[in-house]
């Protein structure tokens, strides 16, 4: 199976996403993932991964990840259909149920229970990009005769995130692919077992290589005191789980942290910066030294 890591991105603005996407591109990097974070320099993530497929030729572009429930599921399709058409095999959408920080949550709205709302809407996506003509009558979603292009000349895989074991069952029903956040190698092990238990119940199989992990990094000349500060809100978010199992406090234990987990049967890495830097060039000059020897 094909090991492949990526970088996602910080919320920056227009100049730190050029910078980024001209500097993956020129080093021939796999991916870049961007981030779906309302009130900040980040860009809306569907409008970034537009600017860096017309600005590159052969990076892919994914969404680490895209807040579904509150966006109209086939404005969604739509635009993914373009992206796809612009950047044929290149788009790599990961959608999410909530946004990771409460206080964005008030910006998707949605008509009923999120986790049904988010259901329905992925069924809706999936059946426009795939389907002619699409008539649908649902609880949250009312189509009649509806069509997006152009639709993709081949199936667009749509990966989910969550480690919630609801999240888990869902993602073997629905997903074509699973992208963590805040897991550890082992736990990493366990969900892969649990969403392939849920494909197989659902009468479906996810591809191998369609797992994968967000791994936050600590960069050179960081100091014990924000090391200790980042390591303590880590667990304040996952206290079950040892935060130096999570977040890799140096680049040495990012590669040994990868190794990890491709034994726990994942191959696909979105590694980010766990502190903010002042130049991509010198964040990617320790990535191809350190990380890009494990790709396979």
């Amino acid at each position: 199976m094909k090991v492949r890591i990526g970088v996602g991105s910080l919320p920056t603005g227009a100049q730190g996403v050029t910078e980024l996407v001209d500097e993956l591109e020129a080093r021939g990097i796999d991916s870049l993932w961007l981030p779906d974070i309302v009130g900040t320099d980040g860009l809306d993530p569907l409008t970034g991964m537009a600017y860096a497929a017309g600005r590159t030729r052969s990076l892919k572009i994914g969404t680490g990840v895209l807040v579904l429930p509150g966006r109209n599921p086939a404005l969604v399709a739509a635009q993914l259909a373009s992206l796809a058409a612009l950047a044929p095999t290149r788009i790599l959408p990961v959608f999410g149920v909530r946004s990771g920080r409460a206080r964005d949550r008030q910006f998707y709205p949605v008509p009923g229970e999120r986790g049904a709302v988010f259901d329905e809407a992925l069924l809706v996506i999936r059946r426009l990009l795939t389907e002619e003509r699409v008539s649908h009558e649902g609880a949250f979603y009312q189509l009649h005769d509806a069509s997006v292009g152009p639709r993709p000349p081949g199936p667009l895989d749509l990966w989910l995130a969550g480690h919630a074991p609801v999240a888990l069952e869902r993602i073997g029903r629905l997903g074509d692919g699973w992208l963590g956040s805040g897991v550890s190698p082992e736990e990493a092990g366990r969900c892969r077992l649990e969403i392939e238990r849920a494909a197989a119940e659902a009468g479906r199989e996810i591809e191998a290589d369609h797992y994968g992990t967000n791994i936050g990094v600590v960069q050179d000349g960081t100091s014990e005191a924000e090391i200790a500060a980042i390591l303590a809100a880590t667990a304040q978010r996952r206290p079950e789980i040892p935060p130096e199992r999570v977040v890799a406090r140096s680049w040495a234990e990012a590669r040994s942290r990868i190794t990890e987990f491709v034994e726990a049967g994942l191959t696909k890495f979105v590694i980010r910066p766990a502190t903010p830097i002042t130049s991509w060039h010198g964040f990617l000059d320790r990535f191809e030294q350190e990380l890009r020897p494990l790709e396979t």
